[in-house]
């Protein structure tokens, strides 16, 4: 077992965790943070994206012990309390989700999405964005309009992290 420190969420938080313990095993399993998804544990659906210092990151390819230090933010960290996250609002609004699985991942990259390109972002760029995420339910077109919607939601507000 090794000691591993980080803020989640906006929280400081320590355990003991095998070496070899993923971070989406973490999240879930030792946080009780279950919105984090684990689809394919092989990198290639998107379910398990997480921010880790403020980049969109696969958290099934990162190992607990790599984020000594870091800064995770997780789908429970995006809304204020019972305010939702503009990005959140607009995958309700637009019915950006069916079974909801992929939602969490979609809306994590779509956040990231924004914050490195900008809040007016057209289908094409939404699309290409996307590569890496996997819906096996609604066809993305409602995926698409969301995030523009959601974009255009977040204005010229940086992300914030949950307040502590």
């Amino acid at each position: 077992m090794a000691s591993v420190s980080m803020t989640v969420n906006g929280k400081a938080v320590t355990a003991d965790v095998d070496p070899r313990t993923l971070l989406v095993q973490f999240l879930r399993e030792n946080l009780r943070l279950t919105g984090t998804h684990v689809g394919c544990d092989t990198s290639q659906c998107g379910a398990c994206v997480v921010h880790l210092d403020g980049e969109a990151v696969k958290a099934c390819t990162v190992l607990a012990l790599q984020c000594e230090g870091a800064d995770i933010l997780t789908i429970e960290g995006l809304a204020k309390g019972s305010e939702l996250h503009p990005m959140q609002a607009a995958f309700r609004e637009h019915h950006g989700l069916q079974c909801g699985f992929c939602t969490p991942g979609m809306i994590m990259t779509a956040v990231d999405m924004v914050n490195r390109l900008g809040h007016e972002l057209d289908d094409h760029t939404i699309r290409e964005e996307l590569e890496g995420n996997l819906c096996r339910c609604t066809g993305y077109h409602n995926i698409v309009k969301a995030i523009g919607a959601g974009a255009r939601a977040m204005g010229s507000q940086p992300l914030q992290q949950a307040a502590e």
